[in-house]
């Protein structure tokens, strides 16, 4: 994800999330290279989802994963995903974690085709909804196993459009 990427990844988020990220914290978080990593989806040129990644040791954080509603269902969050947990392996992490609302029920699906398994539950966590989260987290995501469960999810994704770094 660069700046040039902002505009369309600022109107996912507004249609995506109850409480959007403003344009300074994505500027702040892009700023942060050595700690977060960023990533878009582009179909035709055109941005159609983004993820992120924040690194502390042998863990990754997932910050964010939103897709453009247009394109939910075709692929694009598994590439998203896959991407970012290739790029946590390039950067030496075992572990990845995230937190989902109790109600999506279809994200954790995903997470969990991932190797994410429950491991607890933040009170609300997202207070503009009064929402709890669902803590997640995928260990040993450097092992052969963890690379071979992405290779399948990656193959048989519907979608054409592939994370551009």
């Amino acid at each position: 994800m660069r700046r040039r990427h902002l505009r369309p990844v600022l109107r996912i988020e507004a249609q995506v999330y109850p409480r959007p990220w403003s344009l300074g914290l994505f500027l702040s978080e892009l700023a942060l290279r050595s700690t977060r990593a960023y990533r878009v989806a582009r179909a035709d040129g055109v941005v159609v989802g983004y993820g992120g990644l924040m690194l502390a040791g042998p863990d990754a954080h997932v910050t964010t994963l939103a897709v453009d509603p247009a394109w939910q269902r075709r692929g694009v969050g598994t590439l998203l995903l896959a991407d970012l947990c290739d790029l946590a392996v390039a950067r030496l992490c075992r572990n990845l974690t995230l937190e989902v609302r109790v109600g999506n029920v279809a994200a954790q699906r995903l997470y969990g085709s991932f190797g994410f398994a429950p491991a607890g539950v933040r009170r609300n966590y997202y207070v503009e909804t009064n929402e709890d989260a669902l803590i997640m987290w995928a260990n040993d995501i450097d092992t052969p196993e963890h690379a071979a469960r992405l290779a399948r999810l990656v193959a048989s994704r519907a979608a054409r459009p592939a994370p551009n770094r």
